[in-house]
């Protein structure tokens, strides 16, 4: 709006817009946003100014571009405000402790936004306010962040990244004094501070002097060096790794994870894996592949396989951008490439990392005192085992934020928690990072390849073997896609209702018979004395599981981040019961059943996802 004039023809738009020409001083965004207006542009400033990114437990994540709406140096500010006054809220000695700050290679040309620049205004916001920061001099992985929070005692950390987002997105993650991400109701107290402080602070810009400013500090070579010795504590059989003849291919997929992999395995005595040439270096445009993700499968690790074949390797490690993520590959007798499921890969891990405890603490008693976690969606394999071996195993809510804090509470009743997983390829497996972590995961996981190898077994052998002792866990995930929120409530709604009667859920699914019924949205759960879920329930989102006679799970739950109704399914059954043929008919015709029954996909309209 100028002299009073409209210049979209909506009064509210055109204030937004002004505020933000006022605020901002990237003159690359701003530009953007005047050739908008002179084009006429309304419907594309409607998308950038029409809503705020909303600040959650995940931080922001968003494209990178001009405007509320996206991830520029403007709204990175004014989160950094809001986030650095509710820190000062929340501790009263945040200027003597501090803040951690780490970024990934990512950037945006066009809006002239980056991961580093983005984390240099953000140091820029708290030096100006007087609190220290641990800035990064240069990328680094996502675990860093939260083990440099506990390991100098910081009030806590922040780490600029999209992880295995397309290349135009950036985001804004978040961790706790306690090392672990951030929960409710922290996200509901950071957005409203951000709220409150909107204009930038006069030191806010000046990136320039916050280089030269005494309370920022590198704190790079100190953690590279404690990170790589703390991991330590989990590599059990140096010698073997020295001696072995195994061949492994790493992939960093273009992010920032060779350097710190490679530093992984000499901290291990293992052979350096073979670098994918074509994908070792960070590059932005992830110029070859679609989407810089290992979980969407063989596009990814194409050169992968290909730099196997040719070194003779038998084994592939793929991490996403910012090295949270593990992907694991095997190469069959049939000279196939398998990819093994994140509920796959978690049943390794998760027995590797019981079998090295057990053969360090002999004592029978000791095993009372370990834990295990995973995700409620993810499989219930470590259940098993942990009935078997005497172990806990517990639930915790989707997202690692829920297990970082939950294996946080139980090392502070001096529990031991051995390893934690999501089915979406997240692993930890020191609780050196209370988050999932790419590094260590794919050094524990390539020693456990050179043990096994000593031993003549492939990672494909040993899982049936897990299997075979501790039951055969089947999943079967996927999602539709739908933008309709009414269709998503009222899918779900039927659920709730399905005989028009309160609370009333189905007993049965197409031939198959419905025994307990938990519902995350309401707090329901059937499973319970008094009928209420242990488990934090949230209205905001929609997640409801059955549990069925055969042993089969599904959960149905809405994605925070994206117009998807997502399924998991698992066919858990009896040690013993070894016909896997007829185990994966059974949890194929659940699927077909669930998707009939529940779903309705023609009725709602729902996209199957794209293959």
């Amino acid at each position: 709006m100028e002299n009073g004039i409209s210049k979209t023809g909506n009064s509210q738009l055109d204030q937004e817009i002004q505020q933000w020409l006022l605020y901002d001083k990237n003159p690359k965004t701003v530009s953007a946003v005047e050739k908008l207006l002179e084009d006429g542009a309304v419907e594309t400033l409607k998308k950038c100014f029409s809503s705020r990114m909303e600040f959650g437990t995940a931080g922001l994540r968003a494209a990178m571009g001009p405007g509320t709406a996206f991830m520029n140096d403007l709204t990175i500010i004014q989160t950094t405000q809001g986030f650095c006054c509710y820190l000062e809220e929340s501790f009263g000695n945040l200027k003597e402790r501090g803040v951690v700050i780490g970024y990934d290679a990512r950037a945006h040309p066009a809006s002239g936004g980056s991961s580093k620049k983005f984390a240099q205004l953000a140091a820029a916001v708290f030096t100006g306010r007087g609190v220290p920061v641990h800035l990064f001099s240069d990328i680094t992985p996502t675990p860093f962040v939260p083990f440099t929070v506990a390991h100098l005692g910081l009030c806590a950390g922040i780490m600029i990244t999209a992880s295995h987002n397309p290349k135009q997105d950036n985001g804004y993650k978040v961790y706790w004094e306690n090392s672990a991400q951030i929960v409710p109701p922290h996200d509901e107290g950071i957005s409203k501070a951000i709220e409150e402080n909107l204009e930038p602070w006069p030191e806010s810009w000046n990136t320039e002097a916050d280089l030269k400013n005494p309370l920022l500090k590198d704190p790079y070579e100190e953690i590279h060096i404690q990170y790589f010795k703390a991991i330590q504590k989990h590599c059990f059989h140096r010698e073997l790794n020295k001696s072995s003849k195994v061949k492994i291919v790493h992939t960093s997929v273009h992010g920032v994870g060779h350097t710190f992999v490679q530093s992984a395995f000499k901290a291990f005595d293992l052979h350096p894996p073979y670098a994918v040439a074509e994908q070792k270096d960070p590059d932005p445009e992830f110029p070859t592949v679609k989407y810089p993700n290992p979980e969407e499968g063989e596009g990814v690790l194409t050169l992968s396989f290909s730099l196997a074949e040719t070194e003779g390797a038998t084994v592939v490690l793929a991490n996403d951008p910012d090295v949270d993520r593990l992907a694991v590959a095997e190469k069959q007798e049939s000279g196939e490439w398998r990819l093994f499921s994140g509920n796959e890969l978690g049943a390794l891990l998760g027995w590797w990392s019981f079998y090295c405890w057990k053969e360090q603490n002999p004592d029978v008693g000791a095993v009372k005192n370990v834990y295990m976690l995973a995700s409620t969606v993810s499989s219930k394999i470590l259940r098993a085992i942990a009935i078997k071996e005497g172990f806990h195993f517990e639930e915790t809510l989707t997202g690692f934020k829920w297990m970082g804090n939950r294996a946080r509470d139980l090392l502070g009743e001096d529990k031991t928690v051995l390893f934690a997983f999501e089915e979406a390829i997240g692993y930890m497996c020191s609780p050196a990072v209370l988050d999932k972590d790419g590094v260590s995961a794919a050094a524990i996981a390539g020693e456990m390849v050179c043990y096994l190898a000593a031993k003549s077994k492939s990672l494909s052998h040993q899982l049936t073997t897990i299997y075979e002792e501790y039951g055969y866990h089947l999943s079967k995930n996927s999602y539709f896609i739908c933008h309709d929120q009414d269709v998503i409530r009222s899918l779900f709604e039927r659920l709730r209702n399905y005989s028009d009667g309160k609370n009333s859920y189905p007993s049965k699914c197409g031939i198959f018979s419905i025994t307990a019924v938990r519902d995350l949205t309401t707090g329901y759960d059937s499973n319970q004395p008094d009928d209420k879920a242990i488990l934090p329930t949230s209205r905001s989102s929609q997640m409801i599981t059955f549990t069925f006679s055969n042993g089969g799970v599904a959960t149905m739950r809405t994605s925070g981040t994206e117009p998807k109704i997502k399924y998991y399914t698992e066919l858990c059954a009896a040690p013993g019961n070894s016909d896997l043929e007829h185990l994966k008919k059974e949890l194929d015709q659940l699927v077909d059943a669930i998707i009939e029954n529940f779903f309705e996909p023609k009725k709602n309209k729902l996209q199957p996802k794209p293959e």
